[in-house]
C-alpha cells in the first residue's frame, strides 16, 4: 500500500482548486409530453458546456432516484446559476437543481469504469 506523508498531504492540498458541483433533480414538470425532445435541446446544452471547458463532468443518473445526475462545472457559483437559470428543461420545470461549492483537484478524472459480466 502507498503510505502518505503528511508533507505530501500538505502539498497536494495547495494544489486543490475551487469547482462548483450541481446536482439534478426531478422537477414537477417531468412527464410534459414534450418532455423528451426538451431533455434532448438540454443534453445539447450539456455538450456545449463541455466543448467550451464550463464543466469537467456531466453525469446522468442511470436509474430511478432522487437525483437525476450530476456536473462538476470549473466556473463559479454564480455563473453556474445562470447557465442553469436558461436551461431548456429546468426551465419547462423538468429538472431543478442545488448548486454547492466545493474544493478538488486538478486533472482528477473518473476511471475506465468496471466491465459487466
Amino acid at each position: 500500500m502507498t503510505v502518505i506523508t503528511d508533507e505530501f498531504m500538505q502539498q497536494q492540498l495547495a494544489l486543490s482548486k475551487e469547482y462548483t458541483m450541481v446536482l439534478l433533480k426531478p422537477g414537477p414538470e417531468q412527464q410534459l409530453p414534450n418532455a423528451r425532445d426538451i431533455i434532448w435541446e438540454h443534453a445539447r446544452k450539456n455538450f456545449q458546456l463541455r466543448a467550451d471547458g464550463k464543466v469537467a463532468v456531466v453525469a446522468p443518473v442511470t436509474t430511478e432516484a432522487d437525483v437525476n445526475g450530476l456536473y462538476v462545472f470549473n466556473i463559479t457559483p454564480a455563473e453556474v446559476k445562470t447557465i442553469m437559470d436558461e436551461d431548456p428543461a429546468i426551465k419547462a420545470g423538468i429538472f431543478t437543481y442545488e448548486i454547492y461549492p466545493l474544493r478538488s483537484f486538478p486533472g482528477d478524472k473518473l476511471g475506465e469504469g468496471f466491465a459487466s459480466a
